[in-house]
């Protein structure tokens, strides 16, 4: 069990899994594509990735949250992935795309197994949805960098993500 703390509106919520740390390589997992496709973080390999997990892109935060990393992902060139994964539906997840204009990151759905969530420690047992988190994979496979927001309805610090992408040398 994950000793990390989330809260929603100040209540505590429990992460189910063991999150892995900074310096460590970065575990595989497989989440479903917008188009029902496994994608595995392995598919990625000789990029850096961004992995953002929201609890759904339906929420006011979230859809904040998504929008900013959409904006700055041009920025951070071809190297680099940003990949935004949730427990919303696949179909869910390409429809609230299409309406938002985002198609600079890569929406990928935890729904069906949760693999994701369990193996990073991000998985909200009350709730089954994923903790807000930011992770900056090198293109080595190592996690050079870790966000929890300790509070669900907070915004992650996108200035020490972008910079620990940075710092990665992409």
């Amino acid at each position: 069990m994950s000793d990390i703390k989330v809260t929603f509106q100040g209540n505590p919520l429990t992460l189910t899994g063991n999150q892995p740390e900074v310096g460590q390589p970065a575990p595989d997992f497989e989440v479903l594509g917008n188009d029902l496709s496994g994608v595995k973080l392995s598919s990625f390999k000789g990029k850096t990735c961004v992995i953002i997990t929201v609890p759904s892109l339906d929420t006011p935060v979230c859809d904040t949250e998504v929008r900013k990393f959409n904006e700055e992902a041009t920025s951070l060139g071809e190297d680099v992935a940003v990949l935004v994964i949730s427990m919303d539906l696949p179909f869910a997840q390409a429809r609230w795309c299409g309406a938002a204009g985002v198609k600079n990151v890569q929406t990928l759905s935890d729904h069906n197994q949760a693999d994701f969530g369990n193996t990073y420690g991000v998985l909200i047992k009350e709730l089954r949805l994923l903790a807000r988190t930011v992770f900056v994979v090198d293109k080595e496979g190592i996690i050079r960098y870790i966000e929890v927001v300790e509070e669900l309805t907070n915004e992650p610090d996108y200035e020490a993500a972008l910079n620990a992408v940075r710092e990665t040398g992409t």
